[in-house]
């Protein structure tokens, strides 16, 4: 199992995916604990990387392919926004 916090922005940490059926307990802002496996974490960070490529030009493997300039070697993200809800 692995247990995770909430910063304040709403954020986790997460680097890379985590193993699909590992169990994962995140603890919110607001006091709350929430349940979820691997697969659904992952899910979300999918989706933060994929919002994080259309809002920076990127394409699907994450590169600028129309300018030639020199720009951000950060073509990831370390944190993805959750909620209490979102596992339903």
């Amino acid at each position: 199992m692995i247990k995770l916090q909430q910063d304040a922005e709403g954020f986790i940490r997460m680097k890379q995916h985590f193993p699909a059926s590992t169990p994962i307990t995140i603890s919110f802002n607001d006091g709350t604990e929430g349940q979820f496996t691997g697969r659904q974490l992952n899910a979300a960070y999918d989706a933060a990387l994929a919002e994080y490529r259309a809002q920076n030009h990127l394409d699907a493997k994450g590169f600028n392919r129309a300018a030639k300039k020199k720009s951000d070697p950060g073509n990831k993200i370390e944190f993805v926004r959750v909620d209490p809800g979102m596992g339903a």
